[in-house]
């Protein structure tokens, strides 16, 4: 049996979370991310998310994300929908520049999210104050809740400086799926350029110099989320669904 694969929120950005189901399995995806706006998500879009989830028998493997700042963030509520859609995992990063203020707010959204039965993954990305999978394994070692683990992203492990060797030494169940995207080789070396390319520069699996195939054979049998956060995607295919069977066409080669 291959590896479930999953259509990331950020691949159809400007669509509704309940459109994006739709599209996602009108595309023939088993599973896919959900985006939580706390500014427009209702009981009734949990209600019409879950609906449209149970219709078409799609999985939501993850809700995010819960973006820990010094200002406070939607956490709790995002904890609710995603217990309310039935999301396998929540994603947390942080803006936080007090790294013992982070772990705090992760410990407490395992804690809200193992009510549920969900588990939480702590995204590390360059261009947040949780820059690299050494600042995310020490938020998950420290905070010690059964219920999480580290999102590896293998774009934000390129350009954070890291390499698929650096996850030899970690123990597997840590990485309960990762996040895949492709993009060129040479890493941009501004902030500015980080911010962008993880915005809208990503590429499709295959297109680039990334290491995909090395990362996918390091962690084994795990869950793939596809986020095509990508300007060129998003021109060429500005329909929902034709996008997400454009991009679940480039890869389902790796589901194996």
């Amino acid at each position: 049996m291959g590896r479930l694969l999953s259509l990331a929120a950020g691949t159809l950005p400007e669509f509704a979370p309940a459109e994006a189901v739709v599209a996602a399995a009108a595309a023939g995806w088993p599973a896919c991310g959900i985006w939580f706006d706390p500014a427009t998500w209702t009981e009734r879009v949990s209600r019409e998310v879950r609906r449209r989830l149970d219709d078409a028998g799609l999985i939501a493997l993850d809700i995010e994300p819960v973006i820990a700042s010094s200002n406070g963030d939607s956490g709790e509520a995002l904890v609710e929908a995603g217990a309310a859609i039935g999301a396998r995992f929540v994603l947390f990063t942080s803006r936080d520049p007090d790294r013992g203020r982070t772990i705090e707010r992760f410990a407490r959204i395992c804690d809200l999210a193992a009510v549920a039965g969900i588990a939480v993954v702590c995204e590390f990305l360059p261009i947040f104050t949780l820059r690299t999978l050494a600042d995310a394994l020490e938020v998950v070692r420290v905070a010690a809740r059964p219920n999480s683990g580290v999102l590896v992203d293998n774009l934000h492990l390129s350009r954070s400086g890291g390499s698929v060797a650096d996850l030899d030494s970690i123990p597997r169940e840590l990485f309960p799926y990762l996040q895949i995207a492709d993009a060129p080789a040479a890493r941009p070396t501004e902030f500015s350029g980080l911010f962008e390319e993880a915005m809208n520069g990503r590429l499709l699996p295959g297109q680039g110099g990334l290491p995909i195939v090395s990362l996918l054979a390091a962690v084994p049998d795990v869950p793939i989320s596809f986020e095509l956060r990508s300007r060129s995607v998003r021109e060429r295919w500005p329909d929902a669904t034709e996008r997400a069977r454009a991009v679940h066409a480039a890869v389902t080669h790796l589901a194996r």
